[in-house]
């Protein structure tokens, strides 16, 4: 029985260690700069894709005064079809980039190909939503906490009762399932608010106010609409299209958005709320890439599960904070979102 005891013991342990060393991120060695630098972008209809990739060029320029980069940063748009991702970033293996920023397709399909990539010595940071692979490190906001936000907001306006209807973005992408659950655990808190429907409008602000002008049409008595980001400002016009009565709407932090808030705010007494997700994750992404290749290693703890590090969601806009807000950056294009990135500093600061 012993024996038995001690040969259990030695089993458990070996399965153990495997468990810890198969499940943890894998780093690339230390390397001496410069670093070449490519950006694999997924879905890229909207806006919001094209300011990330505008916000990662301008860390890529700075590192690149520095001599910490060289060449050109290599973007590349893979469309919403995770075959076509999984090919572009062997493309970029293949090609020998020493960082590889990911806005995935899917959380699990492209684990492999990152696999391949960290095996290859290449750090591979995916951005904007977590994939599941051990290998990858994901530098993301906490995206279920990001609707969290807006769905208390809508909730504790409607004091906790009534009939709202959901707008979600592309159906089956990372990012728009994990908003989703996340508002859904905050409306299960309250009995006296009904989802009357879930649908999805491509996180695109056309499509949006067709969306909203059908459930319109559906659903006579709409007290509250919960919308993800890129497709309020169209959901807001087709209420307005409509005429009636305002439902108590979840907004955007995008200019466009904010400019239709300060008419309506200020001729009708428009509350809404807008949660910003910063397309800078992109260059955020960008310099825990270069930490980690100068030999850096996370802080104990630093990392949720392991591989996931979650940068601050850099807040949102209320009545109460609009004017301020609306000053600062009124002068960009509608398109614009408000954003935020990690410093220099910050980023270091995760590090022992």
């Amino acid at each position: 029985m012993a024996r038995i005891s001690r040969c259990f013991v030695i089993a458990v342990t070996i399965v153990l260690t495997m468990m810890i060393v198969l499940g943890s991120p894998t780093f690339a060695a230390k390397k001496n700069p410069p670093y070449t630098v490519a950006i694999s972008n997924g879905f890229v209809g909207s806006e919001w894709r094209i300011q990330m990739v505008e916000q990662a060029q301008k860390v890529f320029d700075e590192y690149k005064k520095q001599g910490l980069v060289k060449g050109d940063m290599y973007v590349n748009h893979a469309g919403p079809e995770v075959t076509a991702q999984i090919a572009q970033i062997r493309n970029m293996i293949n090609r020998g980039y020493d960082i590889i920023i990911i806005n995935p397709n899917s959380q699990t399909a492209l684990n492999p190909v990152i696999e391949e990539a960290v095996e290859r010595g290449i750090v591979v940071i995916v951005i904007d939503q977590e994939v599941t692979s051990p290998k990858a490190i994901n530098v993301v906001i906490d995206q279920a906490e990001w609707a969290r936000i807006s769905a208390r907001w809508l909730c504790e306006q409607l004091n906790g009762k009534g009939n709202i209807v959901a707008i979600n973005g592309l159906a089956g992408h990372p990012a728009s399932e994990d908003r989703w659950r996340g508002a859904s655990e905050v409306f299960r808190l309250y009995p006296g608010i009904k989802v009357l429907t879930v649908t999805n409008a491509d996180w695109d602000q056309a499509t949006g106010q067709q969306v909203m002008s059908n459930l319109l049409a559906t659903y006579p008595d709409i007290d509250g609409v919960w919308s993800q980001d890129g497709m309020a400002e169209g959901a807001l016009r087709a209420v307005l299209a409509a005429g009636g009565k305002l439902p108590v709407m979840v907004g955007e932090a995008r200019i466009g958005y904010m400019r239709l808030w300060k008419e309506l705010k200020e001729e009708r007494g428009f509350s809404t709320i807008g949660v910003i997700n910063p397309p800078a994750v992109a260059g955020s992404g960008l310099r825990i890439a270069v930490q980690i290749l100068q030999g850096h290693e996370f802080k104990e703890g630093i990392l949720a599960r392991g591989t996931t590090l979650y940068v601050p969601i850099p807040g949102f806009i209320v009545n109460d904070n609009f004017d301020e807000l609306w000053e600062q950056y009124k002068d960009n294009p509608d398109a614009y979102v408000l954003d935020g990135m990690i410093t220099e500093e910050e980023a270091r600061a995760y590090f022992k």
